[in-house]
């Protein structure tokens, strides 16, 4: 595990990321990976070139409260993921209503999991040598 990395719950969201304001830290971006059950939201920082992240795990279904009011560039990230991934985003400071990436006609929710084989084609593209192993 690395050592710059905070697990946070939602109740501590609006709090950390406005600790880290505070300490002078600067908004990166955010990253979302989708769990299958829940969705990982980490929260990137930098203060002189030191990262520092925040890790909140979002049972699906859950809307997340943006940090736009704390730092107003999350308003992009925040809008990326709410498209992408069909997670509601309340109290976004400019919201896109699903159109930042997204245009009409567009697959809903492209990166969720929960739609896979919109568009997609998958395939196991493993090959399997003698007794399970998988070939070079």
């Amino acid at each position: 595990m690395l050592d710059n990395v905070t697990e946070i719950s939602m109740d501590q969201l609006a709090v950390e990321v406005w600790k880290a304001k505070q300490d002078k830290y600067r908004f990166v971006t955010m990253t979302c990976c989708d769990l299958m059950d829940a969705h990982d939201i980490l929260y990137h920082f930098d203060k002189q070139y030191v990262l520092k992240h925040l890790r909140l795990r979002l049972p699906k279904g859950t809307a997340l409260p943006s940090i736009s009011t704390i730092f107003f560039a999350a308003v992009l990230v925040e809008n990326e993921i709410k498209d992408l991934f069909g997670i509601e985003v309340t109290g976004l400071t400019i919201d896109y209503k699903g159109r930042f990436m997204l245009s009409d006609g567009a697959p809903v929710a492209p990166m969720n999991k929960a739609h896979l084989g919109i568009g997609l084609e998958i395939r196991d593209t493993t090959r399997t040598g003698t007794a399970g192993e998988a070939a070079p």
